[in-house]
C-alpha cells in the first residue's frame, strides 16, 4: 500500500523538529544552564561568600541571660531577638563598637498588633490612632514581657473583629457580658478559661420572644414566636449574634 504524500511530508516535518530539539538541547544550550549539580554548586558558592549578618538567638542569650529568661516565659518567647533588633553579627563580634537598634516609636509594634481581620481570635490588636495616642509602645509594655501594666477590661482589646461587626449591628449597645460570662482568669490567660455562651433558645427569647420584656431590652427589639420560629434550631444557627441582621 502506497503511503500518501501528505503523510510523508508530515513525517519529514516531525523528524526535522525532533532533530532541531535534540540539537538545541544537547549542543546549543550550555550545560551550565541545565545542570542541577552546577546550579547547586554555584548557589552554594554565591551564598557562602556573602557576609554573615545574623548572630542567632543563642549568641544573644550568652550575654543577655536575664533578658532571655524573661522573654522565654512571655508571649514573645517565639520571636527572634534579631526580628526586632536587626541583624546583630557585628554586635556579637564587638559589643562595644556596634549597638543594635531598639524600636522606640509607634510604627514598629503595629506591624503585628494593628487590627487585621485575618489574625486569629484573641490575638492582641489595637487601633494605633486611638490606643494611647502618641505614646511609644515601650512606655507601657516591656517588649521582652509585653503583658500590659493593667489587664484590659474591654473585650475589644482582643476581639477587635467581633467588636467591629457588633458596632454596626442592632446589638451595638448590648454589653458583651450580657451574653457571655468571662472568668477573671480569661483576661490573663484567654485559652485556659473560656467565657460562657448561651446554649438554649430561651436566652434570646428573653428579649425577642413574644410577650417578653427583659430589663433594659429596647421595646423595638424584633419579636418572634419562639415555639414556632426556626423549628428546633438554635437561634445562632441562623442569626450571627454579633451582627444578627446578616443571616448565616
Amino acid at each position: 500500500m502506497r503511503i500518501p504524500e501528505q503523510v510523508n511530508r508530515l513525517a519529514i516535518v516531525i523528524g526535522v523538529l525532533a532533530a532541531l530539539t535534540l540539537v538545541t538541547r544537547f549542543v546549543l544550550i550550555p550545560r551550565s544552564l541545565v545542570s542541577t549539580d552546577l546550579h547547586w554548586a554555584a548557589a552554594t558558592q554565591r551564598e557562602a561568600i556573602k557576609p554573615v549578618k545574623f548572630a542567632g538567638s543563642t549568641a544573644c542569650q550568652d550575654c543577655h541571660e536575664d533578658v532571655a529568661l524573661k522573654k522565654a516565659k512571655s508571649f514573645h518567647r517565639a520571636l527572634s531577638c534579631e526580628g526586632c533588633h536587626a541583624p546583630a553579627a557585628r554586635h556579637a563580634d564587638d559589643p562595644t563598637a556596634v549597638k543594635p537598634p531598639a524600636p522606640r516609636d509607634r510604627k514598629f509594634c503595629p506591624v503585628c498588633h494593628a487590627y487585621d481581620p485575618s489574625r486569629p481570635t484573641g490575638f492582641p490588636q489595637i487601633n494605633p490612632t486611638a490606643h494611647n495616642p502618641l505614646k511609644p509602645c515601650v512606655s507601657c509594655h516591656n517588649p521582652h514581657d509585653p503583658v500590659p501594666p493593667k489587664v484590659p477590661r474591654e473585650c475589644a482589646a482582643c476581639h477587635g473583629q467581633i467588636e467591629r461587626s457588633k458596632a454596626v449591628s442592632s446589638h451595638a449597645l448590648v454589653a458583651c457580658t450580657t451574653c457571655h460570662k468571662a472568668p477573671e482568669q480569661h483576661r490573663r490567660s484567654p485559652r485556659s478559661a473560656l467565657p460562657s455562651k448561651p446554649e438554649t433558645r430561651d436566652f434570646c427569647a428573653t428579649c425577642h420572644g413574644q410577650g417578653t420584656a427583659a430589663a433594659g431590652a429596647p421595646k423595638e427589639a424584633p419579636k418572634v414566636d419562639v415555639a414556632a420560629h426556626g423549628g428546633r434550631n438554635l437561634c445562632w444557627e441562623c442569626h450571627y449574634p454579633h451582627l444578627p441582621e446578616g443571616r448565616l
